[in-house]
């Protein structure tokens, strides 16, 4: 930095005694012409000082966008996501499709799996690694009924560290914290058969700064299921899941086929969040440099036929 300041410093002082020579002479020169003597070289020595910038390697404190730290996949293992509405069926639909959007996010994304029937189960804690993320997807089987407030409860439980439950009446609620880069995507066909209240459950998710997006898998005219040799209906119920994603500013996303599960994965809101981090501008000084000498090199051969 001191080189390139010499340089210019020299550079004023050489021009300055040439217009006084020139003065005493009695001559002038136009403002025109000054422009075109001047304006090369100057372009030459910035260009210099960026070089000379680019070799300390400069750094500066930029704040870079990521996507949200910690993604729970909580599935629905109730016997009725068994049904082959959604081919082969809403559950094996559901977990190739969370493979797929596992394996699309960034290192940033720490990714758990919760699985829930009547009661819920964490089969994977948040992680950056994938291949434990996909075999914890591939083991999950159906099983039972359902509870949608189970498993909002058991996934903000691993998101904050601590239990979460539902207040007594008069009480309040448990503090979890603030976790704002979290998201919980709660797979589902929405056939909600008991256990703590599930809008309860996403208000506590709400205050403790949680997102809740909800997909719905299954058809709305439904098919049956076997269940203990008995065929039972079963049709996607989509009223609570959205009530659900709206408590926590959400959404509900509708999947009723195998290609429509991949859309919605691709459209969650997953958030993002802005962390500042040194960002090295060595490579951006270097071209703005490289830039700065091919004008000036064109400017000096266009009106003085000559680069020096």
């Amino acid at each position: 930095m001191v080189v390139a300041l010499a340089v210019f410093v020299a550079y004023w002082w050489l021009q300055r005694q040439r217009s006084l020579a020139l003065s005493s002479a009695g001559l002038a020169t136009a403002k025109k012409d000054g422009l075109r003597r001047h304006l090369p070289p100057v372009l030459f020595l910035v260009a210099l000082t960026l070089l000379l910038l680019s070799v300390a390697r400069p750094q500066a404190e930029l704040p870079v966008a990521r996507a949200a730290g910690t993604v729970i996949l909580a599935f629905d293992v109730s016997n009725s996501m068994g049904a082959d509405d959604v081919a082969p069926t809403r559950l094996a639909a559901a977990q190739a499709a969370a493979i797929e959007f596992a394996d699309a996010q960034p290192d940033s994304v720490s990714i758990g799996v919760v699985a829930f029937d009547e009661g819920a189960l964490t089969t994977q804690q948040p992680s950056e690694d994938r291949a434990a993320t996909t075999a914890a997807i591939k083991r999950l089987r159906v099983n039972g009924g359902t509870s949608l407030g189970q498993a909002i409860l058991a996934s903000l439980t691993v998101i904050a560290g601590k239990p979460a439950t539902l207040p007594e009446d008069g009480q309040p609620a448990p503090d979890l914290g603030y976790w704002g880069n979290a998201t919980i995507v709660l797979l589902s066909d929405g056939e909600n058969t008991g256990g703590p209240d599930a809008v309860a459950a996403a208000q506590l998710a709400a205050t403790a700064g949680v997102h809740i997006e909800t997909v719905g898998v299954g058809t709305v005219d439904g098919t049956t299921v076997e269940v203990d040799g008995f065929q039972v209906a079963t049709s996607l119920d989509e009223e609570l899941l959205t009530e659900v994603a709206k408590t926590t500013t959400g959404s509900y996303h509708r999947a009723e086929n195998a290609e429509a599960l991949h859309d919605v994965y691709e459209s969650l809101d997953l958030r993002l969040t802005v962390q500042t981090k040194p960002v090295e501008l060595t490579g951006a000084a270097a071209a703005l440099a490289v830039l700065l000498l091919t004008i000036g090199g064109v400017l000096m051969t266009t009106w003085f036929g000559r680069i020096l």
